[in-house]
């Protein structure tokens, strides 16, 4: 019998997970609350309903008569995937395992009881709580970050030296942004960051791409681009491969992927954050199969259907290279010259904005206005590549006073 598969969110980064499905003939239950979701059109079935309730998912998949669950590039209803897993006995993550990775302190906790690599962390009990942690408990710069969030909302770097006034502000914008009220202050760790692309089945954890991260400076660190393979060095790569095996390890996840994010300083790799579920930005459905030739969308698939995931190449590795539009502040005027993005070496673009939009300023993901990815020979012409056309296309902006 045909395979039933419940996709949690149908947005623009779940399309690719849809469609894959549908290509490789399993019944595809796509569930978001936009009724607009442009996934929801690709799917063999459209649900419109909350896919943060608990009750209500689980009920849809009973119904459905669903064999997995899957909620790739986004981590806003792991908690639910994992219940849903339970209860219907299904491959992959369970609810407890979900929690811990999407709470940062249980994660930070789940790195330090498994040894793998990890900057200093302590949960504030309130805003005092982490200026006295600041004062007196680091010597270095540091992060305030959400316990839960992603796409980089609300974490604010936090230097010595820096105004009560403004540390406290800082840790309000996170506590808004936290899903659970609550805000970590880490050690603010100075170098590189990556983030590594990970299929876990049966135990056995094969890591298939590291990718090298272009971001904003302090004190949002928002991501503006991502290639692959690495350009580091292999004996750097080694390293960040081995932090992320013993973080995923650490979680004790299983038939799943994951996606690691990663940064090194003075040679010693330290773990961000693992999600266990396919990362988002393109990475996992896009660059990676290009970077490799494994199709990462239909390993992550079968292992929610508990099948055991095919990651053999099928296609020859590229370079490739993702970079995002990030215009100057202000009401968009005008956009030109997007001819340029039509070249043999262009995989995708997408201009998320028009004319009389207001552009705000790059504070998380949701604020930037496009993307372009570009395959070459090697990953660093394609850096070259991609950063010259975004340069080349125009967005013209009107500060607002």
């Amino acid at each position: 019998m045909q395979k039933r598969l419940l996709v949690l969110a149908a947005g623009i980064l779940q399309v690719p997970i849809i469609k894959r499905a549908r290509e490789m003939g399993y019944y595809v239950i796509a569930v978001d609350g936009n009724p607009d979701a442009v996934g929801l059109q690709y799917a063999d079935k459209q649900i419109c309903a909350t896919i943060t309730s608990e009750d209500e998912m689980v009920e849809i998949a009973k119904c459905e008569k669903i064999d997995g669950v899957i909620h790739p590039c986004t981590e806003v209803s792991m908690n639910v995937m994992g219940r849903i897993r339970d209860e219907l006995g299904l491959s992959g993550v369970s609810r407890k395992q979900a929690v811990v990775a999407t709470n940062k302190h249980l994660m930070r906790e789940a790195f330090r009881a498994g040894n793998a690599p990890s900057p200093r962390s302590i949960l504030a009990k309130s805003a005092d709580d982490a200026w006295a942690h600041f004062m007196n408990a680091f010597n270095t710069n540091a992060i305030l970050k959400p316990s839960r969030n992603s796409g980089s909302r609300g974490i604010a770097k936090v230097e010595r030296g820096i105004a009560k006034e403004e540390f406290f502000r800082l840790y309000d914008i996170a506590l808004v942004e936290s899903r659970d009220n609550s805000v970590l202050i880490e050690q603010f760790i100075e170098g590189p960051e990556f983030s590594v692309e990970i299929i876990v089945w049966e135990g056995k954890v094969d890591v298939l791409a590291v990718t090298d991260k272009k971001t904003t400076e302090a004190p949002h660190f928002v991501e503006l681009g991502h290639n692959q393979p690495s350009c580091f060095p292999d004996d750097l790569v080694a390293i960040i491969k081995d932090a992320a095996v013993k973080g995923v390890k650490a979680l004790g996840v299983d038939k799943c992927a994951c996606h690691a994010e990663v940064k090194v300083q003075d040679g010693k790799a330290y773990l961000m954050e693992i999600g266990a579920r396919m990362g988002g930005d393109f990475i996992s459905t896009v660059l990676t199969r290009l970077s490799t030739g494994i199709d990462m969308v239909a390993a992550a698939i079968d292992c929610a259907l508990n099948i055991e995931p095919d990651l053999t190449p099928k296609a020859v590795p590229q370079g490739v290279c993702i970079r995002y539009f990030c215009p100057e502040p202000g009401v968009l005027k005008s956009i030109s010259n997007t001819e340029v993005l039509n070249g043999p070496h262009v995989y995708d673009w997408e201009i998320y904005r028009e004319a009389g939009d207001e552009i705000p300023e790059v504070t998380s993901s949701l604020c930037r206005s496009g993307h372009v990815i570009v395959t070459e020979k090697t990953p660093k012409e394609a850096v070259v590549l991609a950063d010259k056309l975004i340069s080349e296309v125009k967005f013209i902006t009107n500060k607002i006073c």
